[in-house]
Order: C-alpha cells, then sequence, then structure tokens
C-alpha cells in the first residue's frame, strides 16, 4: 500500500526531531557532569559563596533571611550611607513618576534625556573634566573604553592586580599588552622605557584603591613616569570616588596631586553615589565623543533608567553641599585599622574604609566570618580564591559612614573574641 507522501515526512522529521534530542541530551550530560565536578572542587576547597537574602533596604543595620532581628552590616560598598538616604529615595520616586521608568531604546536612537546630561555635566563638574559618558555599569565602562582608542600601534600598561572588568576591557583591544608586577614602579618603567619609541599612545592603567587589598595605587610616582615617558593615565575610581581624599574626589586628592595629571578617569554610581547602578568615564571633550560614536557597550546598551539618574544627580548635590559624611567615614576607618592592629590582626591596606583582615586558609576566613554572623549578628564576608590568590584568604570589612562608633566597636570587640576563638590572635 502506497504511503501519502505528507505522513511519509512527518514520520522522518519526527525520527529527526527524536534523534535530535538525544544528541543534546548526550551532549548535556558530558557538560553537566563537568560542571558538577567543578562546583564539588569549588565546595570540597572551601571557597563556595553563599548569598544571604537581605529583606530590608541596604544600609548599616539590616535583616536577613527575614529574620526579625536587625544585624550590622559590614560588607556593602555604601560608604555614604546615601543608598537609603530619604533625599535620594525621594528623587528616584519623582523621577520615576515624571519620566518614567526606563526609555527602551539607547542613547542616540531616543534614549537621551534632559537628566541624562544634567549627570553628565555634575560628574565631569565633579571631576573637574571636560565631559563625562554615562554606562549601565562601570563594568560596561571599562568594557567600552580601550577598544575604541588604542590601535595596534598603541601600548597599554596594566597593573597586575586591576580589577576584572579592566583586564576584560583590554583584552577586546588590538593594542600591545603589558603588565607590571603590583605597585611596581621599577617594573613599570622598563616597560614604558621599551614601548617609548616603538608606542604611538602609552596607557598606563591602574585601579585607583584595589578592592581586595585596600591598597592605594602609588599616583605620584606614576604621574611622575607619565611624564618622562609621554604616556596617559587611566584610574578607575570605584572605591574612591565620593569619599576618598578630603572632599571625596578620589586618588589624586588623596595625594594633593592636580586633576590633570590623570587624564582619564572611570567610576561607579553603584558604590558611594548612591548605591544603585551606573558607571561613567569622564576626560577630554574629544575622548568623550569618540566613546560616544565608538564605544560598543554604550551603543548598544539601553540608557540609564530615569530614576538612578535622578539619585545621583541628588547625590553629587549632597556631596557638594556637605563633606561631613566623608569626614565620618575616615573617622569609623582610623578607629578600626589603629583598634584591630593594637590587639594584633593583620590589616591589609592604607589608610581606607576597605580595612581586609588577613586570614590565610579559605576555609578559616569563612568558619570566622560565620561565627562574627551568628554568635554577634554582625555581617562580615570571607574572601577567597578565586576572587583573591589562594591561601591568601580574608575578611573584607567595609566601612560606611552610616555606621556609629558603637558599631565599629561591637565589631571589634567580636573580632577580639573569634579571633582568639579560632586562634587567629593571642
Amino acid at each position: 500500500m502506497l504511503v501519502p507522501l505528507m505522513v511519509k515526512n512527518q514520520f522522518y522529521s519526527g525520527i529527526f526531531r527524536l534523534t535530535i534530542r538525544q544528541m543534546n541530551r548526550t551532549a548535556w550530560s558530558i557538560a553537566s557532569k563537568a560542571i558538577n565536578e567543578n562546583l564539588q572542587i569549588i565546595q570540597q576547597e572551601g571557597t563556595w559563596k553563599n548569598e544571604r537574602i537581605i529583606t530590608t533596604a541596604q544600609g548599616a543595620h539590616i535583616q536577613v533571611n527575614h529574620d526579625e532581628k536587625k544585624i550590622i552590616n559590614f560588607c556593602a560598598n555604601n560608604y555614604l550611607g546615601l543608598s537609603s538616604h530619604p533625599e535620594v529615595i525621594e528623587a528616584g520616586l519623582k523621577a520615576l513618576k515624571e519620566y518614567g521608568a526606563g526609555l527602551s531604546s539607547v542613547r542616540f536612537i531616543c534614549g537621551t534625556q534632559n537628566i541624562h546630561k544634567e549627570l553628565e555635566e555634575k560628574i565631569s563638574k565633579f571631576h573637574c573634566r571636560d565631559d563625562a559618558i554615562l554606562y549601565a555599569s562601570c563594568f560596561d565602562a571599562n568594557a567600552g573604553l580601550f577598544e575604541a582608542i588604542l590601535t595596534p600601534d598603541d601600548a597599554v600598561i596594566s597593573d597586575q592586580l586591576n580589577h576584572a572588568s579592566i583586564i576584560d576591557g583590554i583584552r577586546l583591544c588590538k593594542a600591545q599588552k603589558y603588565r607590571f608586577s603590583h605597585r611596581n614602579m621599577e617594573e613599570l618603567e622598563s616597560i614604558l622605557l621599551k614601548t617609548h619609541s616603538t608606542a604611538r599612545i602609552r596607557m598606563i592603567v591602574t585601579d585607583g584603591v584595589f578592592s581586595m587589598d585596600g591598597n592605594v595605587a602609588p599616583l605620584p610616582e606614576i604621574v611622575k613616569l607619565a611624564e618622562k615617558y609621554d604616556s596617559i593615565i587611566f584610574v578607575d575610581e570605584c572605591h574612591a570616588t565620593g569619599f576618598f581624599g578630603e572632599t571625596g574626589r578620589g586618588t589624586a586628592e588623596y595625594y594633593g596631586l592636580a586633576e590633570e595629571s590623570v587624564q582619564i578617569i572611570n567610576s561607579t554610581l553603584g558604590k558611594a553615589l548612591g548605591g544603585a547602578a551606573g558607571g561613567y568615564t569622564t576626560g577630554p571633550k574629544e575622548l568623550i565623543d569618540l566613546l560616544r560614536q565608538k564605544s560598543r557597550p554604550y551603543l548598544f546598551s539601553n540608557s540609564i533608567p530615569p530614576p538612578i539618574v535622578a539619585q545621583a544627580i541628588k547625590v553629587f548635590d549632597l556631596l557638594t553641599a556637605d563633606t561631613s559624611l566623608v569626614k565620618k567615614v575616615h573617622e569609623n576607618t582610623r578607629l578600626f585599622r589603629e583598634s584591630m592592629n593594637e590587639y594584633g590582626f593583620n590589616i591589609l591596606g592604607d589608610d581606607h574604609p576597605i580595612c581586609p583582615v588577613y586570614v590565610g586558609e579559605a576555609r578559616l576566613a569563612t568558619l570566622i566570618s560565620d561565627a562574627i554572623f551568628d554568635q554577634y549578628g554582625i555581617y562580615v564576608v570571607g574572601f577567597s580564591f578565586p576572587v583573591v590568590p589562594k591561601n591568601k584568604a580574608r575578611i573584607r570589612v567595609q566601612m560606611s559612614a552610616a555606621h556609629s562608633t558603637e558599631d565599629v566597636k561591637q565589631l571589634i570587640d567580636a573580632f577580639v573574641n573569634v579571633g582568639r576563638q579560632f586562634k587567629l590572635i593571642e
């Protein structure tokens, strides 16, 4: 009996789909096995990262995991305590009503509002620069910068411990790539000497403050070398803008350097400047003009939502009018660092609100941070590989202007008692 052609096609099509599903299941079973093996290794090495669920707004005191008891939070980048500031919240609500939730578009099509331009103007004025350009995050700002500027005729020279977003951004560009050991100025100079006659542009790239160690880039020495070898300087100021330096202008102000000594600054709105999201590049006008034309994360990402923009505008207004929050976070930092050193703890970094308590072993860092949380209701987090090098785990403590002096003293007491319990100190 003849079988209709349509029935034959359906039959063979069904077999084909079944075969494809079987192949997909086989392929995924291999991938799944590899993924699960990787997960087991992470657990065995004691570097598994748990996420506590916060049930309140971000602040110095929060609730987690639906527990009614509030805990003291020492692990946020909320350096100025502005993420829940009443005026900042009100600014966001007002913008939501007036401008909507978002633009549903990229900037150059129909995603730019007057408040975006207002914020860019405030950013450039705050940093004493010509202009600024907004991104969805500073990760995007770092991803979009180097590829837009540098060519194979240029050289980019990066500190070994720069943030992952800088590393990824540099990977995307076609420039000659060099890396110098962390804050090693002799090595940096040798690379500058090597590239002085071969590269059109030499760009020195560094974090202003290195977030895992809390130490500061040796910017005065970098500036001298840049001047000597006709190089430009890029600084990522995510852990400096708004609170580091006398008025919160960042690393250059911390060292008393002229603002023009650094040509390009990238930073974030997601830490001290409101804590929501967003990043930016600020610098010479011609640079910002070029980024608007060529930077891929800018060209292909929706503009920052209006509530976030309005909140950041309010934060800059608050910072310009009053520096008391900057002074408070510095006071808390000094109290914690000096007290912990007196008790025999090894506190990494410089005079910065990032205060890593060095532990060494990953599992021990997790045990100590968990004990501080469980016994004293204080939230700190152990950092281990791959966030930091193996066998160099630490508990990163972050000071905020929102912390009271009593909050800081409670934290010190908790560290002393738990540190003795686990024999980290005598």
